[in-house]
This record gives C-alpha cells, sequence and structure tokens, in this order.
C-alpha cells in the first residue's frame, strides 16, 4: 500500500532496515568496499547494479518458508 505524505511516498510492510538515506559517493564507495568490489572494477559496473548486488547482500540471511527445489523449477 502506497501513502503519500507531504509529497513522499510511504511504504507498509517494508524491510524495517530501510533507510532514506541519499545516495553520496562516500555511501556508494562503502558499498562498494563492503561488497569486496575493487576500484578497477567500477568501470565494469553500473551504479544501479552494484545496489542491486547490495541488496541481495542484505538478504542473504533471510530465512525462508519454503526453497524452491528442482521439480519447482521444471514445473514453472
Amino acid at each position: 500500500m502506497l501513502l503519500s505524505v507531504i509529497g513522499t511516498p510511504t511504504f507498509y510492510n517494508c524491510n524495517t532496515n530501510s533507510t532514506d538515506r541519499e545516495m553520496t559517493t562516500l555511501l556508494f564507495l562503502l558499498r562498494c568496499v563492503e561488497l569486496g568490489i575493487a576500484l578497477s572494477e567500477l568501470d565494469l559496473l553500473t551504479v544501479g547494479l552494484v545496489n542491486d548486488m547490495f541488496t541481495e547482500k542484505l538478504n542473504d540471511d533471510f530465512k525462508y518458508n519454503k526453497l524452491a527445489t528442482q521439480d519447482d523449477f521444471d514445473k514453472f
């Protein structure tokens, strides 16, 4: 559910660890360091890809109720 309050969208049932922090160069470089991305590798990556990688890293510890099996993938 999306509710607009003073022009800023608010999402309900979202991750409580989310932040509205502005993406700065320092924050971007910190995320790169946390992901183990070398400065020389940044020529090959976009900002969006690094953000996606960071999001997936945060989801690594999430415990799913059910994991897909090979049979589930075959049915898909």
